[in-house]
């Protein structure tokens, strides 16, 4: 897609917003390591095949997906979660996880609408369309890049950096969705 890792660097930096300060060892790997895969094209074909399924939901009926979503998870989860799940997307997410030595806590992929497509771990809430990841990024166009302050996580007992991003349609430059990454802010002290 770019020529260069420095013309992918260009493109990100304009519209990066970030909210606390990021270790150096952290920010080089978001660039030369998050960067190579974060708009694979599995990723973008996962989400336009999504995105045309959601097109015609209402807030309604995303609202209430996300609850059906949150009293699976709670049960052993159930069909919706295991959707997610067992996603061909979900299986790539878990591999880059594994690949990461424990700096990856978490990836989950999303539609334009902000609902899971894919999952390397069973998210809390099926729609993050109200989180700050997503407006943070699909709402901010193309290339948008946020770095989120670290934060201790109760769930996984650990010190994270939320890195998120915009991804988008290489043929179009249109922005589809987008995807976030939990890294272990310990991995990179």
């Amino acid at each position: 897609m770019f020529r260069s890792p420095l013309a992918a660097l260009s493109v990100l930096l304009a519209p990066m917003a970030q909210a606390a300060d990021v270790p150096p060892a952290m920010s080089r790997y978001i660039y030369d390591d998050l960067m190579r895969w974060i708009n694979h094209t599995q990723i973008v074909q996962a989400i336009t095949d999504q995105n045309r399924r959601t097109d015609g939901l209402s807030r309604e009926q995303i609202i209430a997906q996300d609850a059906v979503w949150r009293d699976e998870v709670g049960h052993e989860n159930g069909p919706l979660v295991d959707t997610v799940m067992n996603a061909p997307l979900s299986a790539f997410l878990r591999r880059h996880q594994h690949r990461s030595d424990g700096r990856i806590i978490e990836v989950f992929v999303m539609d334009h609408r902000g609902l899971n497509v894919a999952a390397s771990t069973v998210t809390q809430n099926y729609w993050q369309g109200d989180n700050t990841q997503f407006k943070q990024t699909y709402d901010m166009g193309s290339g948008a890049v946020f770095i989120d302050e670290i934060s201790f996580d109760e769930s996984t007992q650990t010190y994270q950096g939320r890195v998120s991003f915009a991804v988008t349609d290489p043929t179009t430059g249109d922005v589809i969705g987008a995807i976030t990454v939990a890294l272990d802010a310990g991995a990179f002290s």
